[in-house]
């Protein structure tokens, strides 16, 4: 049976396992010989990475005409207005066209793991929270989308793709899921796993 990794990625680490650059991949965090993402999560964002040892279950899951719905916790500057969320609900222009229609709302702020190094503080400027919903995956969707209706995104989580949730894992935490042969929610857990290493700073 197909397993998934769900993988609390950090920041500014890399979607993968090795880089020539010497940034922090997933080998810093997790040993899974066999497993690979199945999408990205950009360097500068947090929250859940979906790895898999099936390349079949991969390509469903990363491949955007699934239309697989992902959300995230997007902390942006300024206070965002109901047209702003009109605005991103209906869809965006983008320098690729006009985005799907998503699903956008305001939230408080959530109780999250602190962000190392933290979101620069800025006495002058507010920032406020959404929840944003996306079923696209092009390259880093949610900050054009917020910047193009003049909310520049500070801080980017993500929390869910389709049925897998980020739920209580923290940061560099794992947990492995059994799926069906057919993409759906998962089965079974079997399993949770804390880093197998950490860098020093």
């Amino acid at each position: 049976m197909p397993r998934i990794i769900l993988f609390n990625k950090p920041y500014q680490v890399l979607s993968q396992f090795t880089d020539e650059q010497g940034r922090a991949t997933l080998a810093d965090y997790l040993a899974a010989p066999g497993f690979k993402a199945a999408g990205r999560l950009d360097y500068d964002s947090e929250g859940l990475l979906l790895l898999t040892d099936d390349g079949v279950l991969q390509q469903q899951i990363a491949n955007p005409r699934h239309r697989r719905w992902k959300t995230y916790w997007v902390q942006v500057e300024g206070r965002v207005s109901d047209e702003g969320l009109h605005r991103l609900s209906a869809g965006v222009q983008l320098k690729d066209g006009v985005s799907l229609p998503a699903r956008a709302r305001r939230i408080d702020p959530p109780d999250l793991w602190p962000r190392e190094p933290p979101v620069r503080a800025r006495k002058t400027v507010v920032d406020s929270w959404l929840e944003l919903s996306i079923c696209e995956g092009r390259n880093r969707q949610v900050r054009r989308m917020t910047a193009a209706v003049g909310y520049p995104t500070l801080r980017l989580v993500r929390m869910r793709i389709g049925d897998w949730s980020l739920s209580e894992l923290q940061p560099g935490e794992f947990r492995y899921v059994e799926v069906p042969l057919q993409v759906g929610a998962p089965k079974q857990a079997s399993g949770r796993g804390k880093p197998v290493k950490r860098r020093s700073s």
